[in-house]
């Protein structure tokens, strides 16, 4: 991914969030910043830690010289962050007992303006409460979304919203999200106007829940490029390049198409290692396998954006290594250079 046509910004990252915490945050902090020259990064956490592991891991990492190094570290500053933010806190003790966390400062850069995006692998309940009560809701938007990337079968991708932020939705509040995925999408180098498709259990406009239909007959009257319902079959088409869904339909969804993945590479893998013939046709399927494989991969794809806020706020997945927490950074730093909110606030304008 590349960013130089955008403008520089710093990005506040939680470097103590997720599963992994600073043996992801800190080797994909570096492989950004060599990958990325224009921009800046604030790292919030526990400051020996943090400067600890960055010491270890630029050591272990080919950079052209001292110089390369030194390039890399001055585009670094680094917060002190006293708390952390664990995985199975309730977000309730986040926002309320942990208001030191790496969590709540990197967030709060954001809305002190010293950061232009913020990024967390952390708990997405207790993400999504901090930023909403530290970075306030945009005007005209009444709940924030998330919003990711799927693969689908042209080559690109296809942004799924919201899935699970929402569990119950008006028909309003599903046009505010097509209004902002489809701001997310031009932001991130996708068309000015992106097609955007409506979950249902059919393709007629008849089909569908009361919400469902209501919605549909707002997005038709939008200035959104609507293409009307699609079914679940939809998603990995590439037919349209948002996808608008309540968070309870789009959260199963998400989930169900992970579990299926997981399970076909699985059977692949028991199959091809059943024999001496199905090892030998593996070797000469090696190619093969290995594109599909890149181009499969759910950790090109990683980052998903809290939509509706007013600041960037990208959530990466807890589990995610080096390379995924990587992407989500990159997806941030294209939103922030590319002025998401005022995409969405231009969207919400015109109607």
């Amino acid at each position: 991914m590349s960013l130089s046509h955008g403008p520089s910004v710093r990005v506040a990252i939680d470097a103590m969030g997720g599963d992994h915490g600073l043996s992801v945050t800190i080797p994909a902090a570096i492989d950004f910043l060599s990958r990325h020259p224009a921009h800046s990064l604030l790292m919030v956490g526990n400051l020996a830690q943090m400067q600890a592991s960055w010491a270890e891991h630029l050591r272990g990492r080919p950079v052209s010289g001292d110089a390369g190094q030194q390039s890399l570290t001055a585009r670094v500053e680094w917060l002190q962050a006293d708390e952390v933010v664990a995985m199975d806190d309730p977000p309730a003790v986040a926002l309320k007992s942990k208001r030191q966390s790496s969590m709540r400062l990197a967030i709060s850069a954001v809305a002190d303006g010293r950061a232009q995006a913020a990024v967390s692998a952390g708990n997405t309940g207790a993400l999504m409460a901090i930023s909403r009560f530290v970075l306030k809701m945009l005007d005209g938007i009444d709940r924030p979304a998330i919003a990711t990337a799927l693969p689908n079968r042209t080559g690109g991708s296809t942004l799924m919203l919201d899935l699970g932020a929402n569990v119950d939705c008006s028909a309003e509040h599903l046009l505010q999200f097509a209004m902002m995925g489809s701001a997310l999408v031009a932001a991130l180098d996708g068309p000015s106007r992106p097609k955007v498709g409506l979950l249902n259990v059919g393709e007629e406009v008849i089909k569908g829940n009361e919400v469902v239909k209501q919605a549909g007959e707002l997005l038709r009257a939008s200035q959104l490029n609507f293409l009307g319902n699609v079914e679940g079959n939809d998603i990995f088409k590439g037919s349209a390049e948002v996808i608008v869904c309540d968070g309870f339909v789009g959260n199963v969804a998400l989930k169900t198409s992970e579990g299926l993945a997981q399970m076909m590479g699985g059977f692949l893998k028991q199959e091809f290692k059943r024999n001496w013939l199905t090892k030998l046709a593996a070797l000469t399927a090696k190619p093969v396998l290995k594109r599909f494989a890149r181009r499969a991969d759910h950790r090109r794809y990683n980052g998903a954006a809290l939509l509706g806020l007013r600041g960037i706020v990208f959530k990466s997945h807890g589990s995610a290594d080096a390379y995924a927490f990587r992407h989500a950074m990159e997806r941030a730093a294209e939103a922030a250079s590319h002025g998401l909110n005022d995409r969405i606030r231009a969207a919400l304008a015109a109607g």
